[in-house]
């Protein structure tokens, strides 16, 4: 079996971003990932533990579009151009799909990610996309979670969780780590 891993970076109350802000982030304090907090280098070394670990990318279709115009190019994120990607959507069309930014398949359905999950393979890394991986956490298809807690309280933006009633996930501290500009790395194995 497979492991689906969300990836985050989130403020204390639950909003998530991308670093400097983006399509589908229009609340005030969007982007507040480097405008808040001091740059420390050492606070985003999980990232390139991500990288060695990562088999394969997952995106929702409004992250997929707004990272294939700028990932495919960026400099920081070469390591991930040939990796395989899926795409969750019900909508995008495979002509839609980015030429020279690795094997892409487009998943219809939760069902779908389950098939995936279920076979063989390394990890699958979800970035961004907080909408899908709240849909996938419902259907008990998120097996970790590795976040940035940043010392800010937003009270606007995408939410890490889900205000649903669902059923009690039981997670399992797998690592953590401070710094001293004040985020706390957090990595939870979802176990139950």
């Amino acid at each position: 079996m497979r492991e689906i891993v969300y990836t985050a970076f989130t403020s204390l109350d639950g909003v998530v971003d991308s670093p400097g802000g983006g399509p589908g982030e229009e609340h005030r304090s969007a982007g507040w990932v480097f405008k808040d907090v001091e740059f420390l280098p050492e606070a985003y070394e999980l990232k390139g533990e991500e990288l060695a670990e990562t088999s394969a990318l997952m995106f929702g279709r409004r992250s997929y579009e707004a990272f294939a115009t700028t990932w495919p190019r960026s400099e920081d994120h070469v390591a991930y151009k040939d990796l395989p990607k899926y795409v969750v959507s019900s909508t995008l069309s495979e002509d839609a799909l980015v030429d020279g930014w690795g094997e892409t398949t487009i998943l219809r359905s939760t069902a779908d990610v389950s098939a995936l999950r279920d076979g063989d393979g390394g990890a699958v890394f979800i970035h961004g996309s907080a909408e899908l991986a709240r849909r996938l956490a419902a259907a008990g298809l998120v097996d970790r979670y590795n976040l940035l807690v940043f010392p800010v309280l937003l009270g606007a933006g995408k939410s890490l969780f889900s205000d649903a009633d669902h059923d009690k996930r039981v997670l399992r501290l797998r690592e953590s780590k401070s710094y001293p500009n004040g985020v706390v790395k957090l990595c939870y194995d979802v176990t139950g």
